[in-house]
């Protein structure tokens, strides 16, 4: 195909019309290199999405937080942490504590 030929080819006279290349240019532009192009929503899509994930899962610990503080505002549930989390007794109590091996043999 020599020049003539591609000259008067319809595609080349579409391509090559001021306002297509102009149009085009201007969708690069704002799709790859301006500060609001594409990249940086899908970027920002994506932190949004993982904070959301993060937001759910500090809510769901939050809830648990205030089912234990319930708990503990019974004089039973303090009783209770007090034995599990710091080996607390009661006066002539023995407490024996078990280990379980995990390794196995």
């Amino acid at each position: 195909m020599n020049f003539k030929e591609l000259i008067r080819n319809k595609w080349f006279k579409i391509f090559s019309n001021i306002y297509v290349l102009i149009l085009s240019f201007f969708v690069i532009w704002m799709l790859f290199f301006d500060t609001n192009s594409w990249l940086t929503h899908r970027e920002l899509s994506k932190e949004i999405k993982k904070l959301e994930k993060q937001r759910q899962h500090l809510l769901q610990e939050i809830n648990e937080d205030k089912q234990q503080i319930e708990k503990l505002n019974t004089l039973e549930g303090i009783e209770k942490f007090g034995r599990e989390a710091y080996y607390l007794k009661k006066e002539n109590e023995e407490i024996y504590l078990i280990e379980y091996d995990s390794t196995e043999k």
